[in-house]
C-alpha cells in the first residue's frame, strides 16, 4: 500500500509526497518530528508536518543563511545560530575559517540527536569541530540573558506558529540586535512572501526599527511551497550591504569554500525583489 505525507501550511492547499520509506517518526516535548526518503527529494524532515529540510535542495538556503552575511561582514570571529538543530548553517558557517567560534543554541536537542542520526549528511562532522558551542535552551532566553556579543546572528527559526512564534515577536529582535557587534550582522527566516505574508510582515515590523539598514535577501528553495523564501536582513551599519562584488568576490576566493547555489554576483542580486514580494509591508 503506497503512503503519502501531507504538507498542510494553509487551510485551501495542501501537498503530498508519496513516503519510499519511513525512517524515524515520534512526538517529542516540543514537536511533532518525521524523517522519511522520497523519489525525487532524497531524505526529508518534517517538524509538525511542515517540511523543514530535503537533501536535495537544502544547500540553497543554509548556503544563503551562512555565507552571506560572513562574506557581507567580511572579518566576522563569532557567530550565533538560533535554532538550524539540523547542522546545515553550522556546517556552512564553519568553512569559514576565520570564524573562531560559533554557538549554536537550540531549544529540542531530539532534532541534533536525530539529524546526527538518521541525516549526517547535512552536518557533515560540524558538530564535532572544537569551534561549534552547542547550547540547549531556549533561543529567545539565551538572547534575553546573555552578555555575549556576536558578528553575526542567523535565526534559522520554523514558521511564526507554535514554539517559533516568539522567534518573531519584537522584543526578541530587540534582544538579538542587544548582542550585535559595532558591524553586527542578523538575518532571519522570513516566510514564502506571496504566501505567507504574515511572517516577513512580522520580520518588517519587528526588526527594521532596531537596526540602520533593513531589507530582505531570496532564497528560490523548491521544497518549500509557494516559490521565493525571503531572508530578514538588519545590520548595525548601511556601508555592509554595500560592499562591492569585487570585494566579495575577493573574500569568496580568498575562502576556498565551493558552493553549489551562493556566489557573490547571487549575493549582490539576491537583495533586488519584485514590487509583488514588498506590498504587503506598507
Amino acid at each position: 500500500m503506497v503512503q503519502w505525507f501531507e504538507e498542510r501550511l494553509y487551510d485551501d492547499f495542501s501537498a503530498l509526497y508519496r513516503v519510499g520509506s519511513v525512517v524515524y517518526q515520534d512526538k517529542s516535548e516540543h514537536q511533532d518530528l518525521i524523517i522519511f526518503d522520497h523519489d525525487r527529494f532524497g531524505r526529508i524532515l518534517a517538524l509538525d508536518s511542515i517540511v523543514q529540510l530535503t537533501t536535495s535542495d537544502e544547500f540553497i538556503y543554509h548556503e544563503m543563511m551562512s555565507h552571506l552575511p560572513i562574506l557581507a561582514h567580511g572579518a566576522a570571529r563569532r557567530v550565533l545560530i538560533i535554532g538550524g538543530g539540523d547542522g546545515g548553517v553550522l556546517r556552512h558557517c564553519l568553512m569559514h575559517k576565520s570564524v573562531e567560534q560559533v554557538t549554536l543554541v537550540e531549544i529540542d536537542q531530539s532534532v541534533i540527536d536525530l539529524s546526527l542520526e538518521y541525516l549526517p549528511m547535512i552536518s557533515a562532522g560540524a558538530y564535532d569541530d572544537p569551534r561549534a558551542n552547542v547550547i540547549i535552551t531556549d533561543g529567545a532566553k539565551f538572547v534575553a540573558e546573555t552578555d555575549e556579543k556576536f558578528d553575526v546572528i542567523i535565526i534559522d527559526s520554523t514558521d511564526p506558529v507554535g514554539p517559533g512564534r516568539v522567534l518573531f515577536d519584537p522584543s526578541f529582535y530587540k534582544s538579538v540586535v542587544g548582542c550585535l557587534t559595532e558591524q553586527g550582522v542578523v538575518v532571519t527566516q522570513s516566510g514564502v512572501p506571496l504566501w505567507e505574508p504574515e511572517s516577513s510582515k512580522l520580520t518588517h515590523d519587528g526588526l527594521k526599527p532596531l537596526v540602520a539598514d533593513f531589507g530582505f535577501t531570496r532564497a528560490p528553495v523548491p521544497t518549500y511551497v509557494g516559490g521565493d523564501m525571503l531572508l530578514g536582513w538588519g545590520c548595525k551599519s548601511p556601508a555592509v550591504r554595500q560592499t562591492p562584488v569585487e570585494e566579495l568576490r575577493k573574500r569568496y576566493a580568498d575562502s576556498g569554500i565551493v558552493t553549489k547555489f551562493y556566489t557573490p554576483d547571487v549575493h549582490v542580486g539576491a537583495f533586488a525583489l519584485p514590487p509583488s514580494y514588498l506590498t504587503h509591508l506598507g
